[in-house]
Parts: structure tokens; C-alpha cells; sequence
């Protein structure tokens, strides 16, 4: 089966009642806010998403994706690959209502002002929320190595002895 791009936006309501499912692709440059967010993004993101309506009559949009980043390691500041993954659930939010009504394990989401949902910036969120709070590679890949890292105590011969500045009212004490 043929990848195509996944359209920009859709109107939930009617994807669901037609049960659509999407198994595409979204070009690279259009994650703008990834691309902003890590060192660069090096393919495009493999989406596959389903519309349908669960116990409750909610449109629900399920889906995974997956796109490849280059991420700085915050341990020797090189660049590495992450692959990241999401799968995500939702529903879009009309109000309190929808809000009180949705389950737990749905997120909400917001439509445009004609009642549609974009979705690339859902996916684009998704992996935004999915990146690693500090980027680092594994251990065993990474140029330091973690027994010359030094935590807690200073090596003493990194301390210099410095005068005590209170020494001067012991003077005064006497």
C-alpha cells in the first residue's frame, strides 16, 4: 500500500460516522515546532490514524506515529538520532461538557472555527510532548565517560585553600 500525505484538516464528526482510517506520511517540513524544538528532523513522520465513535456516541481519533530527530546530548553536546514514538487518544472539546463527559485517557482537542481539527499540529503536539526532558545517548555510546564525571564532593586538588574572612575577629577577641 501506497503512503500518501495526510490531509491537514478534517471535520471529526464526519470522519467518524464514515469510520475513516489514515495511513500516510507527513512531510518534514511542515513540523515547523519540531524543528524548532530538537536539532533537525530527518524524515518525514509515519502516521496511521483511525476516527470512530465509542460506548458514549464521542468521536474519538486514535493513532500512532513515529519520526526520526537529531537530538544534543546534554552530557557531550553531540548530536544523536532518537526515534520518537507516540500513540495517542482523543476527542475534540466543545465546552464543559464534552470536557466532563470524555473518559480520563482521552485528551481534548481544540477545532478550528469551522468545527475541524488540524491534523498535523495534533501529531506535531504528540511528538513535542513525547521528546526526552534531557537528551542524552546511552551511556555506552556517549564520547564522556561517566567515571570522569565528578557529583557531590570537590576533588581536593581542584580546592584551593582561601583565607577564612571571620579570621579577623578572632583579633578582635583578644
Amino acid at each position: 500500500m501506497q503512503k500518501v500525505k495526510i490531509p491537514r484538516t478534517v471535520d471529526p464528526a464526519k470522519a467518524a460516522q464514515k469510520r475513516l482510517d489514515y495511513d500516510g506520511i507527513i512531510q518534514a517540513s511542515l513540523l515547523k515546532r519540531l524543528e524548532e524544538s530538537v536539532e533537525g528532523v530527518k524524515r518525514d513522520a509515519q502516521v496511521s490514524m483511525s476516527f470512530g465513535l465509542d460506548e458514549q456516541r464521542l468521536v474519538v481519533i486514535s493513532g500512532k506515529a513515529n519520526v526520526e530527530v537529531e537530538l544534543e546530548c546534554q552530557r557531550c553536546n553531540e548530536v544523536f538520532t532518537h526515534e520518537c514514538e507516540v500513540s495517542f487518544t482523543c476527542t475534540p472539546y466543545y465546552g464543559e461538557k464534552s470536557e466532563e463527559e470524555a473518559p480520563e485517557e482521552y485528551d481534548l482537542v481544540d477545532p478550528n472555527e469551522y468545527g475541524e481539527i488540524d491534523l498535523i499540529k495534533l501529531v506535531e503536539d504528540e511528538f513535542i510532548l513525547n521528546l526526552p526532558q534531557i537528551a542524552m545517548h546511552d551511556a555506552a555510546d556517549c564520547s564522556v565517560d561517566s567515571d570522569n564525571m565528578v557529583f557531590g564532593e570537590i576533588p581536593e586538588e581542584i580546592v584551593e585553600e582561601k583565607p577564612n574572612p571571620f579570621d579577623v575577629l578572632k583579633n578582635l577577641k583578644k
